[in-house]
């Protein structure tokens, strides 16, 4: 891998994944790299996809945005379609794709149930690819809100990346409503964990 590390967040519009990058961007910032971010591309409404990337390097300044295929230290996938759809993003041999063992059928397409990529998990590590997959919805549920999986995927993804953990702590602190804190410091905790007891082979 290169000096620059370089990140790919996938979901559907609503998911938070926009969020996500935000605050990987901004503790990747308080660390003291240099940071790029995309703007969203793709729908950024409800249902639509979304992707966004994020650069960010010490060694040198960091030019451009945008991560080319086969370049991303991780995928984050929100959902398992999204996780698929990106996957070519990922550096084969040193990257790891992070999916939230979550499904989204698209109410708008006929016979969503049926086309919808079930086995996209499967696939994806009978090519040889790094995945690990993690409950994310069902932990944020069990904390008391579904909408915090994009949170609990972040705790994950933080132990990927060199930045300390109380730098994520003042980011969250910093960045997220008042209201809406104690419980997003759990969803970051419990991804944090969750990742600890999977084992980190995952091919």
């Amino acid at each position: 891998m290169s000096n620059t590390i370089s990140l790919m967040f996938a979901g559907v519009g609503g998911q938070g994944s926009l969020l996500i990058a935000e605050l990987t961007s901004l503790a990747a910032v308080s660390a003291g790299f240099d940071v790029k971010q995309t703007e969203v591309h793709g729908v950024s409404q409800r249902g639509g996809s979304v992707e966004t990337h994020v650069r960010f390097g010490r060694v040198a300044k960091v030019h451009s945005p945008i991560v080319t295929p086969g370049e991303a230290l991780a995928v984050i996938g929100l959902e398992k379609l999204e996780a698929l759809r990106f996957a070519h993003y990922v550096n084969a041999k040193e990257g790891t794709i992070l999916v939230n063992d979550y499904e989204l059928i698209p109410g708008s397409v006929a016979n969503a149930e049926k086309i919808y990529p079930h086995e996209a998990i499967d696939f994806l590590k009978s090519k040889g690819l790094r995945v690990i997959v993690l409950p994310a919805s069902k932990i944020a549920r069990d904390l008391g809100d579904g909408r915090m999986a994009n949170v609990v995927l972040l705790g994950a993804l933080s132990t990927l990346l060199p930045i300390q953990q109380e730098t994520w702590d003042k980011t969250l602190k910093l960045r997220i409503p008042a209201k809406y804190l104690d419980g997003n410091l759990k969803a970051f905790d419990a991804g944090y964990a969750a990742i600890q007891k999977i084992p980190h082979g995952g091919r």
